[in-house]
């Protein structure tokens, strides 16, 4: 089939080719010209036959928005818009029914795979009417990994979106534990190789994963993350975890927790530890440290 890309970084870029690579035109658009296929948006549609599908891979808010609503005045009936972003499920439904109005059918798809993704396939999560997923089911096909796992259509419009927020939700706690692990490690007197320690979980634990093997591959490239600053941002989708969870009275400590350690390693004098450490003072004398 063919298919028009919007935003080739380094996830758009990889999709792109892993595309093609399954036998797929894939025609891209990209601000950046060095990495385009055409000069703008208006020559990427007027090169796809109809019913086109048009794929989506900016930042999420305002230049999404900004998209969709460019793709609304130049697509027709028929047409599918496939918001890949990391978008928050929310604008799903403004985007569907915006597209709506002019009869083109979105389907919001939830990525997983990062810089691995063109050799390893990525995970998709994405929602939206059967009939608007099945025209863009032979780039499913392409992106997922091999076997049967990897894709899901999840649900309605917002549900890709709102189960790739979730994935990274885990995703925030499971670093978490391994940060607070490696760093217990790291503080033991009687432990002399971390690293080692790292390597020898990577087969027959229950905590084995590919979040596991990358600590490893950091830890050979600086055995004690020396070279690294301690902080982290946070790309939204842990915060809007947290406020889904409000919203329907879920209990999230652990994810919640690892959100706000990103917060605290932002603070090089963490305000809330200057007022921990005078009550410490205060109701049993314990010593204070001075700048």
């Amino acid at each position: 089939m063919e298919l028009g890309l919007i935003g080739l970084g380094k996830m758009g870029g990889n999709m792109r080719e892993r595309i093609r690579r399954a036998g797929h035109t894939v025609i891209g658009y990209d601000r950046n010209p060095d990495l385009a296929d055409v000069d703008s948006v208006e020559q990427l549609v007027a090169k796809l036959e109809a019913p086109r599908v048009v794929w989506v891979m900016v930042p999420a808010g305002g230049p999404t928005q900004e998209t969709v609503e460019h793709l609304a005045e130049l697509l027709a009936p028929g047409d599918v818009v496939v918001d890949g972003g990391n978008s928050r499920w929310t604008d799903d439904v403004k985007h569907a029914e915006l597209l709506a109005e002019k009869g083109i059918g979105f389907v919001d798809c939830g990525v997983s795979g990062g810089v691995w993704g063109l050799e390893n396939g990525y995970a998709l999560m994405y929602g939206g009417d059967a009939a608007h997923v099945a025209k863009v089911q032979p780039v499913f096909d392409a992106l997922k990994p091999e076997g049967d796992f990897g894709s899901v259509h999840a649900g309605k419009v917002g549900a890709g979106h709102f189960a790739k927020m979730v994935h990274n939700g885990i995703e925030y706690a499971m670093m978490q534990a391994f940060a607070e692990g490696w760093e217990l490690l790291e503080a033991a007197p009687e432990v002399t190789d971390v690293r080692e320690v790292f390597r020898s979980w990577q087969e027959g634990t229950v905590i084995r994963s590919w979040l596991l093997d990358l600590a490893v591959r950091a830890l050979d490239d600086d055995e004690h993350l020396a070279k690294l600053k301690g902080w982290a941002a946070d790309s939204g989708e842990g915060r809007w975890t947290v406020e889904a969870a409000i919203d329907h009275a879920v209990p999230l400590p652990a994810i919640t927790a690892s959100l706000f350690a990103r917060f605290a390693s932002r603070q090089d004098d963490s305000p809330q530890m200057k007022m921990i450490a005078a009550l410490r003072n205060q109701f049993g004398g314990h010593a204070v440290e001075s700048k």
